[in-house]
C-alpha cells in the first residue's frame, strides 16, 4: 500500500511515516502542499491522508483540487477541526473519512487500511485467453499457471489499475521501483516481459507518452 500524507506539522508527520512503515505501508509524505500536483501526476496512491489547516493552501480547496481532476483517491482528512459543520463541508467536497486530532494512531491505521479497500480492482479478470487472479496474485493461461516475478506482478498491478488510460514511464518508476535509479530501458524489459505472457496488442504504446493496457473484461 501507497500512502500519500499532506501534513505541515513536522514532528507529526515523521511519527506518522514511522508508524505506518512499521506497518508495511510506504508513506510520501509533503509538508509543503504546493507540491501536489506534480505529485499526483507521477504517483499512483491507495489513500490520501490530508490536514486541512495547511501552510499555502486550505485543506478543503485542496480536496475539490483532487477531485475536479478526476482522480478518484479515498481521501482521509486528519485534522484538528473538530466543527460537525467541517466535516459536512469536506464530505460534500469529496473526501471519504474524517479523523479529528488528537487520535490514536492505531485507529488510523485501521481507518486507511478500510479506504484502501474500497477502491480494489475486480478480483478476476480476463484479456483475450489470459485470466488474472488480483487476490491469488495469479495468472492461467491455457489452463496452464504463468509465472511472473514480483516487479512484473507490480507492473501490470499498476496498468491494471489504470486501465485504459495511458500510464507513463515515470508513473510506472515510482510506483514499481520507488523512485530509484532506474532508467526507461528497465522499464521495456518489464512490459516485453508482459506482452510474451498478453495477447497480442494488449499493451500499446504511446511514444514520448507511456503505455495503456486494454481490453479487458470483468468477471
Amino acid at each position: 500500500m501507497k500512502i500519500l500524507l499532506i501534513e505541515d506539522d513536522k514532528a507529526l508527520g515523521e511519527s506518522i511515516q514511522e508508524y505506518f512503515k512499521l506497518h508495511n505501508i510506504e508513506t510520501v509524505w509533503i509538508h509543503d502542499e504546493r507540491k501536489l500536483p506534480n505529485l499526483l501526476k507521477v504517483y499512483e496512491f491507495d489513500v490520501i491522508v490530508l490536514d486541512l489547516m495547511l501552510k499555502f493552501s486550505h485543506g478543503e480547496d485542496l480536496i475539490t483540487f483532487i477531485r475536479g481532476n478526476k482522480i478518484n483517491t479515498p481521501i482521509l482528512i486528519l485534522t484538528a477541526k473538530t466543527e460537525l459543520s467541517s466535516k459536512e463541508e469536506c464530505f460534500l467536497r469529496g473526501a471519504d473519512d474524517y479523523l479529528s486530532k488528537p487520535f490514536e494512531p492505531k485507529e488510523l491505521l485501521l481507518r486507511v487500511r478500510a479506504l484502501s479497500k474500497r477502491v480494489q480492482i475486480e478480483s478476476i479478470l480476463n484479456i483475450g485467453d489470459v485470466t488474472i487472479n488480483i487476490d491469488a496474485k495469479t495468472i492461467w493461461k491455457n489452463n496452464r499457471e504463468i509465472k511472473l516475478s514480483k516487479t512484473a506482478w507490480d507492473l501490470l498491478t499498476l496498468l491494471i489499475k489504470r486501465k485504459g488510460e495511458i500510464v507513463s514511464s515515470e508513473t510506472i518508476l515510482n510506483y514499481v521501483w520507488g523512485g530509484k535509479a532506474v532508467g526507461d530501458e528497465v522499464v521495456r524489459a518489464y512490459i516485453k516481459e508482459l506482452r510474451k505472457i498478453l495477447p497480442h496488442d494488449s499493451i500499446k504504446t504511446y511514444k514520448g507518452r507511456g503505455y495503456m493496457l486494454d481490453n479487458i473484461k470483468e468477471n
